[in-house]
């Protein structure tokens, strides 16, 4: 189903479509409303419309993914809930629609390996929403390293102390890891030759579909350049 509205200017940059208007997509929509190049947002909870409709009156309304897929949108957006990500992404994949997809890809690697080569195989474009990548402090950071003026990096580490917000379907691990370990990545171009983690469930017992959710880990990372 489609509820059209008038779109308030004629001409956009890029007409894109975002999938899940909650807390975080909430903060696409507003970006892409600033860029002009807001053209629809997927949501069917009656509050979340509401808030578009009022916000952002010009902007069209899908209630389903099927109906936005067969509009003629630039790319997608998608900001829902982290189990939905594989299911979403596969289908706009296969329409052959580039896509950005909130962090974490997946909550498996197996899951995020056949989005990679679905994208492949279609000539689509795949992004994650590592955010930090594009932060002008871990730029310079990056630019430090490169230059050699910080030498020869032997450790480096990262905490997050914050609880966060709560959640049952996903743990700190996915929650947060994928920043900091997409940093890492790009700060030393190479991939980890040896992964270690260790998981703990502090405030509560999360289990998803059979697999723990854990809510403290901790992660350690061997690259040829040292431990991170």
């Amino acid at each position: 189903m489609e509820i059209n509205i008038k779109m308030e200017n004629d001409i956009n940059n890029h007409n894109i479509c975002v999938v899940g208007a909650g807390n975080w997509g909430r903060n696409h929509i507003r970006t892409l409303h600033q860029l002009n190049s807001l053209g629809a947002v997927v949501e069917n909870d009656p509050q979340a419309i509401r808030f578009i409709k009022e916000e952002y009156p010009y902007c069209n309304i899908h209630t389903d993914l099927i109906s936005s897929l067969n509009k003629d949108y630039d790319g997608f957006i998608v900001a829902t809930p982290p189990l939905t990500h594989f299911e979403i992404a596969k289908k706009i994949i296969e329409s052959n629609k580039p896509l950005l997809v909130e962090k974490p890809l997946t909550l498996n690697v197996n899951d995020a390996i056949k989005l990679n080569n679905l994208a492949k195989k279609n000539n689509v474009n795949l992004m994650v929403g590592h955010l930090l990548l594009f932060h002008p402090a871990f730029n310079k950071i990056s630019d430090l390293i490169e230059s050699g003026i910080l030498g020869e990096i032997q450790y480096i580490y990262s905490n997050r102390l914050n609880l966060g917000t709560f959640r049952s379907d996903e743990n700190v691990f996915w929650s947060f890891a994928p920043h900091d370990i997409s940093l890492f990545h790009y700060f030393f171009k190479e991939k980890p030759i040896e992964v270690t983690s260790t998981g703990v469930d502090i405030i509560q017992n999360c289990e998803v579909k059979g697999v723990k959710r854990n809510g403290d880990t901790v992660e350690g990372l061997e690259t040829t350049k040292g431990f991170i």
